[in-house]
């Protein structure tokens, strides 16, 4: 297991992790924690404004990040240009084009923007317009990724999600008509009460707006949250796994007839320039920022967290002090099991030369079960998931692990 350590005031990063910073892809995550309503399902680290009360707000959340990345500037030494910026949360959205806007200004003054950087936010289709979209653009935001779920009513409902069925498509078709080339629609799969012609309709609506890019999730009943406790009290039943199985066959089936074909287990583009490039570098080993509360970063090996409350993050950069909460130093073991799980999600595969001789053998029985690409253990020396494998990732993972 990975060391665990308190952190200073102000954490610094050992020289190890430090070398090679710059020749791996670079990314910068922002965490918005806040949303209009809590959606049954998410066990996310957000607060809507009830929760909050007076303790935070928008402002002293973006003061607490400006600092934060002040902060990140000085720890990084000579930060690299940020090749990737993903605001996620939460509503990044609730914040308004002028508050997206001002937030990668943020970014820009901390790191600067690699020339063809991606700039993706996440956004609620509830609280994007026409102008909304046009506006972000003008500030540099270049992807847009929209939380649909699903198009059928009774599906929402069960999810708590408030957006009408039909708005995250025109949200979609707004974000292409004000200039954004890549555009993500999210949907989930497995919800209790969904039945395979929603899960289709909503397929269907994805295609009809034209994007480039979908994530497809299977429902999983977090602990702790509206939904975990529904299907406890036995008010709804818990996801189906032969359901689960069918449902990402017909989502890859679906789409790939369509243009969109699989890169990771629970994503598919039109081609590798609509591929989310800052997931990319979460998945194939590269380095991040995360900034904001509860956000997570890794840079070289070493991996930390932040406080999670909103109050406590910014309270804490106010008096000048690191928000970090705890960090874990990657042992080569831990990394090594980390490559596996990671890569082996892509459509590119894994080297064989992560591998020791008995993760070999273990690539080779699975290949023959199915679950690998025969033809690629032979020719490229790389470990690539069969469509069956990808059903079966996990334990595919764990095989070639040991």
């Amino acid at each position: 297991m990975p060391d665990v350590a308190e952190l200073p005031a102000e954490t610094g990063l050992p020289e190890s992790a430090l070398e090679g910073l710059g020749r791996r892809p670079f990314g910068v995550y922002v965490h918005v924690p806040f949303c209009a309503t809590r959606c049954g399902y998410c066990d996310f680290n957000t607060y809507t404004a009830g929760e909050l009360g007076s303790a935070a707000s928008p402002k002293s959340w973006l003061d607490g990040l400006r600092s934060e990345l002040e902060l990140a500037a000085r720890v990084l030494g000579e930060p690299p240009a940020a090749d990737t910026v993903f605001v996620g949360g939460g509503t990044p959205s609730l914040l308004g084009a002028d508050g997206l806007a001002e937030v990668l200004e943020v970014v820009r003054g901390a790191f600067g923007l690699a020339p063809g950087a991606e700039v993706t936010t996440e956004s609620n289709p509830e609280s994007t317009s026409p102008e909304f979209f046009e506006r972000i653009r003008a500030a540099g935001y270049t992807r847009v990724s929209l939380g649909m779920q699903s198009a059928a009513r009774h599906v929402l409902q069960v999810l708590d999600r408030v957006h009408t069925p039909g708005r995250p498509v025109d949200a979609a078709r707004e974000a292409r008509a004000a200039g954004f080339e890549h555009v993500n629609l999210d949907v989930i799969y497995g919800t209790p009460g969904e039945r395979p012609e929603d899960l289709r309709a909503s397929l269907d609506a994805v295609l009809s707006a034209g994007v480039d890019h979908v994530s497809a999730y299977a429902l999983i009943v977090e602990e702790g949250t509206a939904l975990a406790r529904r299907v406890r009290r036995g008010e709804l039943p818990a996801p189906d796994d032969d359901v689960l199985a069918t449902d990402y066959e017909m989502i890859d089936s679906v789409l790939s007839a369509a243009g969109l074909r699989w890169y990771e287990v629970s994503n598919w583009a039109t081609d590798d320039a609509a591929r989310c490039r800052h997931n990319l570098g979460y998945w194939q080993g590269g380095d991040w920022w995360g900034a904001g509360p509860g956000a997570h970063s890794h840079v070289g090996g070493v991996r930390w967290w932040n406080v999670k409350h909103p109050a406590k993050y910014a309270s804490l950069l106010a008096e000048g002090n690191s928000p970090e909460a705890g960090r874990e130093l990657l042992t080569e073991e831990d990394r090594h099991l980390e490559r596996i799980m990671l890569e082996l999600r892509v459509a590119e595969g894994l080297a064989l030369d992560a591998l020791d001789a008995a993760g070999i053998e273990e690539a080779r029985a699975a290949a023959a079960e199915g679950l690998l690409e025969p033809s690629v253990l032979d020719s490229r020396g790389r470990a690539v998931l069969t469509d069956r494998g990808r059903l079966l990732a996990d334990g595919v993972v764990r095989r070639l692990a040991g």
